[in-house]
């Protein structure tokens, strides 16, 4: 039996889930989202809605993720049991995923919660793929924060200081946030950090919103320090 048909067996079939989605797409929604390539157009506290009324129903959400649609990904995401996927599973996911919405909560919501995600890292830390390898770096701002223990760190400001300024998007975006977090969470990293971050210049014209805090790694370390800090 195949995921869809074991989903429909369940009671909720993909064709009704994927209709509700169609009823609350968006078009202006639709045209926020596809200037940062999201090819969808719900809105995410009504996709959050339908999540919350389906609950965990993972050959529902592997077959709502077969149907290439990123809105029933982006619920296949919130619906699934990120346990239960393999370490191939993950990767192939991951590398079909095309949306930045869809990647961006595959890593948060799933691969960090999978038992594999520190082999995935590491494969796709090396990976020869800039997407692939952002995934790979966003695992390591998380390992960064909260499980340093065995990271070379200034290895990692080696290859950072190396390749960041030349990195497409969303692979320099992953490296810079490294960047930030080694700057907040280990002092005696810092300096260098921030060093790294004044040389390299990258980011520091980005647009923020007010009351937002740049990415910009010299300005995003000092100001959570500060932060930090004050608290």
């Amino acid at each position: 039996m195949s995921d869809a048909q074991t989903a429909e067996a369940a009671g909720t079939t993909t064709a009704e889930v994927m209709a509700e989605l169609a009823g609350l797409e968006d078009p202006k929604a639709r045209a926020v989202n596809e200037k940062r390539g999201d090819d969808h157009g719900v809105n995410l506290t009504k996709l959050r809605a339908v999540a919350k009324r389906l609950k965990t129903q993972q050959d529902l959400a592997r077959a709502l993720w077969a149907t290439d649609d990123t809105a029933a990904r982006l619920l296949a995401i919130l619906i699934c049991r990120p346990k239960d996927f393999t370490r191939d599973e993950l990767d192939t996911m991951l590398r079909e995923s095309r949306a930045p919405k869809a990647h961006d909560w595959l890593v948060n919501y799933v691969v960090k919660k999978n038992p594999a995600a520190e082999e995935l890292r590491l494969a796709w830390m090396a990976d020869p793929d800039p997407v692939v390898a952002s995934a790979g770096w966003a695992l390591t701002v998380e390992r960064v924060a909260k499980k340093p223990a065995g990271l070379d760190l200034p290895g990692l400001l080696d290859v950072i200081e190396a390749g960041m300024k030349d990195a497409p998007d969303r692979l320099q975006w992953a490296m810079n946030h490294c960047l930030a977090q080694i700057g907040i969470s280990h002092p005696e990293h810092r300096a260098r950090a921030l060093d790294i971050g004044e040389r390299l210049e990258v980011l520091k014209d980005y647009p923020t919103p007010p009351n937002c805090t740049s990415p910009f790694a010299p300005i995003w370390i000092n100001e959570i320090v500060r932060r930090q800090t004050a608290g």
